[in-house]
């Protein structure tokens, strides 16, 4: 009886401090932390086809136009728009064909760089978007500058990444693809075809990246499942043909850098074999005062450089954008 009394008394003692400190007033903790930004994900019809787009962002705040490369879509921006949304109005649209975008067949719908850039500008003015700084990337860069051909007062600045404007930046992986540029036959385009399975596809991705755990599985199975959708493999191709048509207005896109200065930075994944470091230096004979910054990486950049050029990009778009 005693020792049960005396193990009564132990355990009173033992919890009366937790019991006193549950019952003190909690002290109040400042959450520093920022909310999540929300992005929206819509769609325009253009052209008589559902354009997706994401959006994010304070409405007034200044845009931002993320323009994606080939085989992915704004699906690549999906980690820097939010980084950016803190300050800056993000629109990230899918080109017909890529995407969540309408895909109609390529016998109806002229799959060219230059409709493409026709209907961003819809989407654009459809947004009220009357000047914006613009991402460029791949096929995001013609897309681009075709915009900027015909709008270059709208143009707020360029953030290029691995993105070409001069003939130096087309070199050995495009050999095939400009053989299919100067005889269109169906040899040359059927020998095309290797371009979009999913082995190439993942090269894309992992090609000259140091450190593979940081490239998403997903990135590649994501863009091979719409790549391998019935009738993709004809769209793609009819746009490895017209590709071509954006080398004749390197010339135009060139004199658009002197002529407008549009402040530039550059970010490019030097091991790139499809758009490689060749390409990158050519823009600062034309845009001296570019911000250039070459990348131990490859093709799709952001995957693995994240955190390297989402800070390099805010911080440019906070000096050169943000006060315009």
């Amino acid at each position: 009886m005693n020792r049960l009394i005396l193990s009564l008394m132990l355990a009173t003692v033992s919890f009366a401090p937790l019991s006193e400190a549950a019952a003190a007033p909690a002290k109040q903790v400042a959450m520093t932390r920022q909310a999540p930004v929300t992005v929206h994900y819509r769609s325009a019809k253009i052209d008589g086809v559902n354009m997706f787009y994401r959006e994010a962002g304070p409405a007034d705040g200044p845009v931002v136009l993320l323009l994606h490369g080939f085989p992915t879509s704004s699906h690549m921006f999906r980690n820097l728009i939010p980084l950016l949304a803190d300050r800056y109005h993000v629109i990230a649209p899918d080109y017909p064909g890529f995407g969540q975008s309408d895909a109609p067949d390529h016998t109806k719908f002229a799959y060219t760089f230059g409709h493409y850039a026709d209907m961003v500008d819809t989407l654009m003015t459809e947004l009220g978007a009357k000047t914006y700084a613009m991402y460029l990337m791949d096929y995001g860069a013609p897309v681009g500058y075709r915009l900027a051909l015909k709008h270059p007062e709208r143009v707020s600045g360029l953030i290029v990444q691995n993105g070409n404007a001069y003939e130096e930046g087309l070199r050995e992986f495009w050999d095939p693809i400009k053989a299919y540029w100067a005889d269109d036959s169906k040899e040359k385009r059927e020998a095309l075809s290797n371009l979009v399975v999913l082995e190439t596809t993942k090269f894309q991705y992992t090609d000259g990246v140091k450190d593979l755990t940081r490239i998403s599985p997903d990135n590649w199975v994501h863009d091979q499942a719409l790549l391998d959708r019935p009738g993709n493999k004809d769209i793609q191709l009819d746009l490895f043909h017209d590709y071509g048509t954006n080398v004749p207005l390197y010339p135009q896109f060139q004199a658009f850098f002197r002529e407008r200065k549009p402040p530039t930075l550059i970010v490019w994944g030097k091991n790139d074999k499809i758009f490689p470091e060749e390409g990158a230096h050519p823009y600062l004979r034309d845009l001296p005062a570019a911000e250039m910054h070459i990348l131990d990486t490859g093709h799709f950049a952001l995957e693995d450089k994240l955190d390297e050029m989402a800070p390099l990009i805010h911080d440019f778009l906070d000096r050169k954008i943000a006060k315009q």
